[in-house]
């Protein structure tokens, strides 16, 4: 059942990184941006997210030559709208208990983009107290000790306690599965994502949490996709790579390679995609990166990348 998935699979990645690339433009930095960045949702995210879906694509390794190229121009395209890192560095100067600078960080440090004085000053921020004192969700916490992880900077004495973190979600206690609702289920989805480094570590997950999701995935996807939130959708995929053992239904893939538009975008629900491309890309970017790391995760599992 391996090569129907894997196929879906990897046309469906390879789609949406093309998609991403031959609209980038669209998540441009405006030319007065500065690091106050009211509104980072909009103006930043994006690049971030972007910068994510090529950093995972270079790190699986399992694309062909022309999905790796384009991975590397994004890579490249997100690093230069943010300065070769000067805005991150600049953005954590004003705001020390910000966290997007961390995280955003993580995407290119995975793949040895490196700003020196923004080193030196997570390294200071992330050793501090407050750094894990923070007021934030407990799949917040999981997110900025796992970009601490990637970027290297869980090297001093505050240890991450990743089972006492992991225990402190939703998922970490297997609750009843039919009470889960939307803002849960991404809650779910990134506690997953986090302490599994995006599939990177599938013993991450505590065994009878990966037994919980083996067992619910299924019933999950099927809700989420009867009423069309396909975002949801394929991040729930996603969860399902990060699994020990991986699930394969060549059946939820086959849905989603169907949706794809030809041009790669993916859309983010059942509601009509417009034709206007700035539209376009706010209203479905997210969903197209979402597509392009589930693909490329699902091709590196079957392929046995991650043991």
């Amino acid at each position: 059942m391996a090569m129907p998935v894997t196929e879906a699979a990897h046309r469906i990645a390879s789609q949406a990184l093309t998609w991403l690339h031959t609209q980038r433009e669209h998540g441009a930095l405006p030319p007065d941006t500065t690091a106050e960045l009211a509104e980072p949702d909009t103006v930043y995210k994006p690049l971030g997210e972007t910068a994510l879906a090529a950093s995972l694509v270079l790190r699986e390794g399992v694309a062909g030559s022309a999905e790796l190229r384009l991975a590397r121009e994004l890579l490249d395209f997100s690093w230069k709208q943010l300065g070769g890192g000067a805005m991150l560095h600049e953005r954590l100067l004003r705001y020390p208990m910000m966290t997007d600078p961390l995280e955003t960080y993580a995407h290119f440090a995975r793949c040895d983009y490196r700003h020196e004085a923004l080193d030196r000053l997570l390294a200071h921020t992330t050793s501090l107290r407050s750094a894990r004192a923070a007021e934030m969700l407990q799949n917040r916490r999981l997110a900025v000790a796992n970009a601490a992880r990637i970027s290297g900077f869980d090297q001093g004495g505050l240890a991450t306690d990743w089972a006492a973190l992991s225990r402190a979600t939703w998922l970490g206690a297997c609750p009843e599965p039919w009470l889960i609702d939307w803002m849960t289920a991404y809650c779910m989805t990134h506690t997953v994502f986090h302490l599994t480094d995006w599939g990177r570590l599938p013993s991450g997950l505590p065994g009878d949490v990966a037994q919980y999701l083996a067992r619910w995935l299924p019933a999950w996807i099927d809700i989420w996709a009867e009423i069309g939130e396909w975002d949801l959708v394929a991040e729930l995929l996603i969860v399902s790579n990060c699994l020990p053992e991986p699930r394969r239904d060549p059946a939820e893939w086959e849905r989603l390679a169907a949706l794809q538009h030809e041009d790669g975008l993916m859309p983010r629900d059942g509601h009509p995609v417009g034709d206007d491309p700035a539209e376009r890309f706010a209203a479905h970017h997210h969903t197209t990166v979402v597509a392009a790391v589930a693909g490329t995760l699902a091709v590196s599992r079957a392929l046995g990348v991650r043991s």
